[in-house]
């Protein structure tokens, strides 16, 4: 249950760190006013909702696909045409078993996930928060709790490769979540219309660069 609800505690975890880090970041580094970082902390906050549709679509893919290539078992009734039962959730009202090609959701939306975590508290290698105590608190809570639950995630991720799913549904399912992550902060996140990078708006490996020079 922890698991199906990943992205909820991703969301809600990365909505204050993104808004409170990128509105420093926005007023110490490049001197914005009060206007022009909130903008730019409602941009950076978009990318969220990139997420959440990136979630929503990939999972209802995942259903339909697991629909479609599926059949309903049911134990003392294997004379039953398969056809009465069209989906896992009508096999399941009548107690059946459905076979069905089921890429690894878990594998997906961990992985998703953590990539996006790690992208996203990069931010703090060029944040400087030691004038204000508070805040500092803040920002160190959300981001010792984001390290915790990529802990939580990769730890999960074991446990699904594991014990669940054949290995071409969790290879595809990784793959899926590689490429979302990899679409996203590689590729349309470089680009003017869009959520945009982590502040100041360079890759990751860029930064690691950067800060050891």
């Amino acid at each position: 249950y922890f698991v199906k609800v990943a992205w909820a505690w991703t969301f809600w975890l990365l909505l204050p760190f993104i808004a409170v880090t990128t509105y420093q970041f926005a007023k110490s580094k490049f001197f914005y006013g009060p206007t022009k970082s909130v903008l730019m902390v409602l941009q950076r906050l978009s990318a969220l909702l990139v997420g959440t549709a990136i979630w929503y679509v990939c999972t209802r893919l995942f259903m339909y696909i697991e629909n479609l290539t599926g059949v309903c078992s049911i134990s003392g009734k294997l004379s039953e045409p398969h056809q009465l039962y069209a989906t896992k959730q009508e096999c399941h009202q009548n107690n059946g078993i459905w076979n069905g090609f089921d890429i690894s959701g878990h594998c997906f939306l961990l992985s998703y996930c953590a990539l996006m975590i790690v992208e996203e508290v990069a931010v703090l290698e060029g944040l400087s928060i030691h004038q204000n105590s508070k805040l500092r608190v803040v920002v160190n809570g959300l981001f010792f709790s984001l390290c915790f639950l990529t802990m939580i995630w990769v730890f999960m991720i074991l446990c699904t490769a594991l014990y669940f799913h054949d290995f071409s549904q969790k290879l595809l399912g990784l793959l899926i979540g590689l490429s979302a992550w990899y679409g996203t902060y590689r590729f349309w996140y470089l680009k003017p219309l869009s959520p945009g990078l982590p502040l100041p708006n360079t890759p990751l490996s860029s930064k690691k660069y950067s800060y050891s020079r």
